[in-house]
């Protein structure tokens, strides 16, 4: 058997990205399995399977096909489910969905004409669903700050000013002042009862409502803001990966990470990039090892993630939800221009927008749903009247 190569800069740029995708999303995700009504302890080993969950598939992916093939848990999908209504069954109908969009993706990268449909939909549509779902958590910040000013404010401020230098390492640092925060809430440093995470098996619950509500558009939203931009990120450097293959390995992963709390794993494209970069290596055929080592990392963090959900709950009141809002901040902005962009596609991503921010529930299903629906009915009218 053939040693792997070792090489600093891709250990270091590894543990880069490892620390910039965890801490960057942790309080999304947490936000996420939170809403759909984890305990403590299922959220600690929902944090736990997500990162293993991304950490393996990185391994496996990187390795076997030689390329940087960064992977994560899927941020935006998380935050769908933070402004999602919890399905009826509880934390186990949401294992069902969860369950359901990772299937779905294993099936999209074998069947092509999955892949195909979850792309077809227009590019705005998609950003403007993903933006209106984003919008009530990036005003959280701003919200909390007449009744909580010494919690937003040093978090906003902070995240602001490091967001100069380097947008990567500003939510990290965010990060870092929410600790101190704790400290200060806690006078001190609080007692942790565990820090190695305990795994949670969750039985999942099925149900027609939690698929459509929760399974469908946590897929579509991981396809269409993750997969295919990640696949392109790793195309735009000269990679050459294949792109069923990668898809259906995350979709896999979701699947068996699933019952332990983790929702969607997805290829990532941020993080990916910096992966790609000559930093990470000075041979481009080497640069696969970075991925290597951040999943490696991302294991770790795995093993330790009681630790960081503890932490977390120790923190002041509207701590989390402001760290969240500045967390996705940049997302909100990036995906509500893309969705406004092209004028021929503005009126229908606009309402996406709007009824999806509207927060409204009928026949069981969310707002993301309804909006991506009235989004697309409308393209598709608007298409067949002009033709």
């Amino acid at each position: 058997m053939t040693a792997l190569p070792f090489h600093t800069q891709t250990f270091w740029t590894g543990l880069v990205v490892a620390i910039v995708g965890f801490f960057s999303s942790f309080p999304i995700f947490l936000a996420g399995v939170e809403a759909m009504g984890a305990s403590p302890t299922q959220a600690a080993s929902a944090v736990m399977a997500g990162s293993i969950s991304m950490g393996l598939a990185a391994i496996v992916l990187s390795l076997r096909y030689r390329v940087p093939a960064s992977v994560a848990w899927s941020t935006p999908g998380a935050a769908f489910l933070a402004v999602s209504a919890p399905d009826a069954a509880g934390f186990a109908g949401a294992v069902g969905a969860f369950i359901i969009a990772g299937v779905l993706g294993v099936i999209s990268g074998f069947w092509k004409p999955l892949a195909r449909l979850a792309a077809a939909i227009p590019a705005p549509i998609t950003m403007a669903m993903l933006s209106g779902v984003l919008l009530s958590i990036c005003l959280v910040p701003f919200k909390a700050l007449p009744d909580a000013p010494m919690v937003a404010l040093p978090i906003i401020v902070t995240w602001f000013i490091v967001g100069r230098f380097s947008r990567l390492f500003a939510v990290p640092a965010a990060v870092v002042t929410l600790f101190l925060l704790v400290l200060w809430h806690n006078s001190g440093l609080p007692q942790i009862d565990t820090v190695v995470t305990d795994p949670v098996f969750v039985w999942p619950v099925f149900s027609l409502s939690a698929a459509l509500g929760l399974g469908v558009p946590l897929f579509i939203v991981t396809m269409a803001t993750q997969n295919l931009p990640g696949v392109s990120v790793l195309r735009a450097n000269g990679y050459e990966p294949p792109a069923g293959r990668l898809f259906a390995t995350v979709g896999a992963f979701s699947v068996l990470s699933a019952p332990w709390g983790a929702a969607s794993t997805c290829v990532a494209a941020i993080t990916a990039a910096m992966c790609c970069d000559e930093n990470a290596h000075p041979d481009k055929s080497q640069r696969y090892m970075a991925a290597v080592w951040a999943g490696v990392f991302y294991c770790v963090f795995g093993v330790f993630a009681a630790g960081v959900t503890n932490l977390a709950g120790l923190a002041p009141p509207l701590a989390m939800g402001v760290l969240a809002g500045v967390a996705l901040f940049n997302v909100f902005a990036n995906s509500a221009a893309a969705a406004i962009s092209a004028e021929e596609t503005r009126e229908e991503a606009a309402l996406t927008f709007v009824v999806t921010a509207s927060g409204i529930t009928l026949f069981g299903l969310g707002a993301a749903v309804w909006g991506l629906l009235i989004g697309c009915l409308v393209h598709v009218i608007k298409r067949r009247l002009a033709s």
